[in-house]
C-alpha cells in the first residue's frame, strides 16, 4: 500500500482495494474517505464495494467523489468536513492520490499559510505550486 502522510490525522493514497481494510486498521486509521467516482472503477472497487469491506473490518467510511471539473468550494468544505475535520485517521484516496491531496490543500485555505499547505503536501510526495495563487489569495 502508498500511503502517504499529510497530518498526523489526515493521509492519502492511489485507489486501495477491499482486501487492504484489515491491514487498514491495525495500522491506525479509523475512517476510509472515497474520493473516487464510481466511472472510474470497475465494480469491485465501487464506493459500494469498498464501504462494504471497510464496515466489516470495522472502519468508517465515507464518500465524496472528486473530479477537478467538480473540486468547488461546497464540495472541498464538505470533503473536509467528512474527512480532515473529523476525529480519529483518515485515509482519503482517489486514483493517484493527488485529487485527495488538492482537496485537503484547498480546505486549508485561509486557516494555513500557503507555505505549510504546499509543505505538508510536498512531504507526501505531491507537488500542488499550481494552486499556490489560490492558497496565497484565500490567507489575505
Amino acid at each position: 500500500m502508498d500511503i502517504r502522510q499529510i497530518t498526523p490525522r489526515y493521509f492519502v493514497a492511489p485507489q486501495i482495494s477491499p482486501d487492504q481494510m484489515a491491514a487498514l486498521k491495525e495500522a491506525g486509521i479509523t475512517r476510509i474517505l472515497c474520493n473516487r467516482p464510481d466511472e472510474e472503477v470497475p465494480p469491485t472497487l465501487s464506493a459500494a464495494a469498498m464501504q462494504a469491506a471497510a464496515l466489516e473490518a470495522g472502519l468508517e467510511f465515507a464518500v465524496q467523489p472528486l473530479t477537478h471539473a467538480t473540486m468547488n468550494e461546497e464540495v472541498v468544505a464538505h470533503n473536509r468536513s467528512i474527512g480532515a475535520e473529523q476525529d480519529g485517521v483518515t485515509l482519503a484516496y482517489c486514483a493517484s492520490g493527488t485529487r485527495s491531496s488538492i482537496a485537503w490543500a484547498l480546505g486549508q485555505a485561509g486557516k494555513q499559510s500557503a507555505d505549510d499547505i504546499l509543505a505538508a503536501t510536498h512531504a507526501a510526495g505531491y507537488d500542488l505550486e499550481n494552486i499556490r495563487p489560490y492558497l496565497e489569495q484565500q490567507s489575505s
